[in-house]
């Protein structure tokens, strides 16, 4: 009987070793588990969690790199443009010689007081025989040696009055270039003063060079145009004579200079037109600048 009960408290006893040792083994077994599930997870949470990001479908940046030394300059916007100016000739820089802009500027009086009072003692000498009231006062304007546009006044017989404007308008409008057109009271009614410095005049009441004579421009019926550049000549006792003195380049007229009145020229041309003659057209002598009726 006690054989059997040893053997029953050893059996009991192992059986008990046997389950203590299968709970540690059980609880060993468990911990390595989660250990495992908790490093499993650490290391896939990245690769589990979906990536929802929109992917890069740029292409990709294969340009040889800039090497350039980099620009330097001072911006625009803090410096002044020093570039050169363009001085190319635009359509606003073009002379406006339009008539229809400027057709209060051309006009016919009668002699204002102020302009009379002018010439008295000078192109209206005291025994000038051409009474006020046949005169006429014309106010142009033409474009300068400079190529601008100038005022310009004359004083002309009433019987020519209407063509001289007619002309000076298309002179004008052609942008025919006179260099200055004064009464020849600006000169003291000098016509050597006024003729070599190049102006344009009409009336003044002289006589014929070398006669004694009443000219055409005593009678206000003839006008001289550039005089510098086409001047009197005659040749008087064997003598070339040129007026103004000062005029000798411009005797020669086989040359070809500015400002030559000849048959091609547009002063001529419109001067003939209305009824105008050449005294470059003259035998005896020729005064290239003069027109007369």
């Amino acid at each position: 009987m006690k054989k059997h009960t040893n053997i029953i408290i050893t059996a009991a006893a192992s059986l008990i070793i046997v389950t203590l040792a299968g709970r540690e083994f059980i609880k060993n077994h468990k911990k390595e588990s989660d250990d495992k599930s908790s490093t499993n997870v650490s290391e896939n949470t990245c690769e589990d969690i979906p990536d929802t990001s929109i992917p890069d479908t740029s292409i990709p940046d294969t340009s040889i790199p800039d090497t350039s030394i980099p620009d330097t300059s001072i911006s625009d916007t803090c410096v002044a443009d020093t570039n050169t100016p363009d001085t190319s000739t635009s359509e606003a820089d073009i002379l406006d010689t339009t008539y229809e802009d400027n057709k209060e500027q051309f006009y016919i009086s009668e002699i204002p007081d102020d302009i009379f009072e002018k010439m008295q003692g000078k192109s209206y000498k005291a025994d000038c025989t051409l009474p006020r009231e046949n005169l006429r006062y014309i106010h142009v304007l033409h474009v300068g040696f400079d190529n601008q546009v100038h005022e310009g006044e004359l004083v002309v017989n009433k019987d020519i009055a209407d063509d001289v404007l007619e002309i000076f308008k298309e002179l004008y409008e052609s942008g025919y270039q006179i260099e200055k057109v004064r009464l020849v009271d600006e000169y003291d009614a000098d016509d050597e003063a006024s003729m070599s410095d190049n102006n344009s005049s009409a009336f003044n009441f002289r006589f014929i060079s070398h006669t004694t004579k009443i000219s055409k421009h005593g009678m206000g019926m003839a006008v001289d145009i550039n005089t510098l550049y086409n001047p009197y000549v005659k040749t008087v006792d064997g003598e070339l004579s040129i007026e103004p003195a000062n005029a000798a380049d411009y005797v020669d007229r086989s040359k070809d200079f500015s400002h030559k009145i000849d048959h091609d020229d547009l002063c001529y041309k419109l001067f003939t037109e209305h009824g105008f003659e050449w005294g470059g057209d003259w035998t005896h002598s020729k005064d290239y600048q003069h027109f007369e009726k």
